[in-house]
């Protein structure tokens, strides 16, 4: 029996870990543990310096894992890459420098859902400038995810 349920279980594992929604509900998970980790983090330091702590630990994390796999290879990437990965970085960086700072002046059960209004502007940046296409009934769903942001934030 136990090994039917280690099977199972096994199964299961592979096939979330080998689709988008698999890694994007644990984005989630880890997204919301740094919020919470995050707000507590930022008390009693400068939010900017917290943030700088968190992206050492981000870039010497992602070293580790890349030569642990043999797959440190930054010469590989294409001019382009680089370019819109500068830009990215940047943008992150823009990012992280704002929810710190969200995150030491309110309450992280109001920053998160305010921030997590970017997959409402993904939604409006991807049709307008990447020509995805999205149905009315997506559209539903981006208004309700802005409407339920900040329903959860306001006090």
């Amino acid at each position: 029996m136990r090994g039917e349920n280690g099977a199972f279980f096994g199964a299961f594992l592979g096939s979330f870990l080998g689709s988008w929604t698999g890694w994007a509900l644990l984005s989630a998970v880890f997204a919301a543990l740094t919020a919470i980790f995050a707000k507590v983090g930022v008390e009693g330091v400068d939010s900017d310096l917290a943030t700088l702590a968190r992206t050492l630990v981000v870039v010497v994390a992602l070293t580790l894992l890349l030569v642990a796999t043999g797959r440190l290879h930054p010469a590989a990437l294409p001019p382009k890459t680089w370019a819109f990965l500068v830009l990215s970085g940047l943008a992150t960086g823009a990012s992280w420098l704002c929810y710190f700072r969200a995150l030491k002046l309110g309450e992280a059960s109001q920053v998160a859902p305010i921030d997590k209004l970017s997959v409402v502007l993904v939604a409006l940046f991807g049709a307008a400038f990447l020509g995805e296409r999205l149905s009315a009934v997506n559209w539903i769903g981006v208004a309700l995810i802005a409407s339920g942001a900040v329903l959860v934030a306001v006090r």
